[in-house]
């Protein structure tokens, strides 16, 4: 088995909203995982810091374009204080505590990019816990009003529906 392609896609909402990306401009990858969004972002030309609290198959994959920040970020100090990015990534992960520090980690003029479960999931599969379930626009309400919402859905994924999703795109106005 070939190990170097056993990381899934990348989500294909990220794709297109990452076209409005600047070009090589600085993106923060939340809960990054094995690295597929970090990865694809960085062969993509950006400049990726991705934190995450297993990062050994990242690790293993990155390249000099990619800072990998290994840290648990639920229990533990946020490990990038005061720093901003010209793009905030979040899939496939929801710690409420942790928000207003992500919005604040969005430069003005930055984008936050934002996909995760909505209520509803527990119907398909994990996660189910309501801790880690967004409740209906949540996430565009906790974002205003320093952000401008550009895209927005929440509903149900897949033909057939196989996962419920919500999914912000915005920009920081200030």
């Amino acid at each position: 088995m070939n190990h170097h392609h056993h990381t899934a896609e990348p989500e294909p909402t990220i794709v297109a909203w990452a076209q409005q990306l600047p070009e090589s401009c600085s993106v923060l990858d939340v809960a990054a995982g094995g690295g597929r969004h970090t990865l694809w972002l960085a062969n993509k030309g950006h400049r990726v810091t991705a934190v995450d609290q297993n990062t050994e198959a990242l690790q293993s994959r990155a390249s000099e374009d990619v800072r990998v920040i290994t840290a648990d970020i639920e229990n533990a100090p946020w490990p990038l204080p005061g720093e901003q990015f010209d793009a905030v990534l979040v899939v496939n992960y929801l710690w409420r505590p942790l928000l207003r520090t992500l919005f604040n980690s969005v430069k003005v003029g930055g984008h936050l990019i934002y996909e995760t479960f909505g209520v509803g999931n527990e119907r398909f599969g994990r996660p189910r816990n309501p801790d880690f379930l967004l409740r209906p626009d949540e996430l565009k309400l906790a974002v205003s009003p320093g952000f401008r919402v550009i895209e927005f859905a929440y509903g149900e994924v897949g033909t057939p529906p196989s996962a419920v999703r919500q999914r912000l795109f915005a920009t920081r106005l200030h």
